[in-house]
């Protein structure tokens, strides 16, 4: 508890400057509404939305389906690999002035190779951002590729031998979309291929799903990290299961309470899984849909959830550097740069 003794009037400070990754991104869910238009006008693509104001205000979700339907039409502006490089280029830009030192990347192949955009085209232009990320900002990068939980575990299969080819350009595969119905158990097959080619696991579980999905995540699909898992709360068991084991829990505060999952911020249970000896890490999601980049949803639970203090911030970015599946000398510099920035702090107490 080194860092206890920080008062909260720096936390304003510490949240901004201290470094931080970002485990779950999805990269199509920062297309913000500015990018959609301009994006649509040079593909000579058709919105619904008359205006970026009509667009935004669109936002109002009541679950997490209302809002995968307006997600996937925003991402149907994304055509060649040029768009998917100015998108993750916007995204990585936000990222640097969020003091983000390393993110991990999902996208969505399935979305836009339905509509015929090529493989090819979604992780050149993709990976080719996260070289200029390093190059611009000094942002490390990688990728994760997503399987949509709602199409079929054959569609899943397709989609990996499609991405084969562009292997080296991403680190994993995840789970995600609609998770109502759709069982981690359901891709079972898919991701035991995943594990034996080499790549990391993680999938979404417990946002909107029962605690059972977790566990079936753990245990059918063998994942490093559960993205959301929220719902672990439900039972108590599985908390302790996943303190014990010290299983990183991405969760994304911003996006739980705007679809829904909690009713506001002071609900959220996030404090609560933290101090019960959870590995939980921030992220923000879908940022451009949910209202605020990582930043924004470090700010937004400090000020809701008052039992945080300096030591849980420390805790969180610690948390985030060592769930990430960056490379041990990276995660050990950048865990000496937090060390140093809360040390500053402390010494000024």
């Amino acid at each position: 508890m080194k860092y206890a003794a920080i008062p909260r009037d720096r936390l304003p400070a510490l949240l901004a400057h201290m470094p931080k990754t970002e485990l779950h991104i999805h990269i199509e869910g920062s297309l913000e509404p500015e990018l959609i238009f301009a994006l649509a006008e040079k593909n000579g693509v058709a919105l619904s939305y008359p205006s970026v104001e009509a667009l935004r205000a669109a936002y109002a979700f009541t679950d997490l389906q209302s809002f995968l339907d307006l997600y996937y039409a925003g991402a149907s502006v994304l055509m060649n690999e040029d768009d998917f490089y100015r998108m993750a280029m916007a995204y990585f830009a936000r990222a640097h002035a969020d003091h983000i030192v390393h993110a991990e990347l999902f996208f969505d192949p399935q979305t836009h190779t339905e509509r015929g955009v090529p493989m090819g085209a979604v992780i050149e232009g993709l990976d080719r951002a996260c070289a200029d990320a390093k190059a611009h900002y000094g942002i490390s990068a990688s990728l994760i590729l997503c399987f949509l939980r709602h199409l079929s575990e054959e569609s899943a299969f397709e989609t990996l031998q499609a991405a084969l080819p562009y292997r080296q350009h991403f680190i994993g595969v995840g789970l995600d979309s609609g998770e109502r119905g759709n069982p981690p158990e359901k891709f079972a097959r898919v991701f035991a291929q995943c594990r034996a080619l080499g790549l990391h696991i993680v999938a979404h579980a417990g946002e909107e799903g029962p605690p059972a999905y977790i566990e079936s995540a753990l245990d059918e699909l063998q994942v490093q990290r559960i993205d959301h898992g929220v719902r672990c709360s439900d039972d108590p068991a599985l908390v302790r299961r996943l303190a014990a084991s010290g299983m990183p829990l991405t969760v994304c505060p911003l996006s739980n309470v705007k679809l829904c999952v909690f009713p506001t911020m002071q609900d959220h249970n996030l404090a609560t899984l933290l101090h019960a000896g959870l590995c939980i890490t921030l992220n923000s999601d879908d940022p451009a849909y949910f209202g605020g980049y990582l930043l924004t949803n470090f700010e937004a639970v400090f000020s809701a959830l008052p039992s945080l203090g300096a030591q849980d911030a420390w805790q969180l970015a610690r948390n985030s550097i060592d769930a990430s599946f960056a490379g041990e000398p990276d995660k050990a510099a950048w865990r000496a740069a937090l060390d140093q920035v809360f040390d500053q702090a402390l010494a000024g107490a």
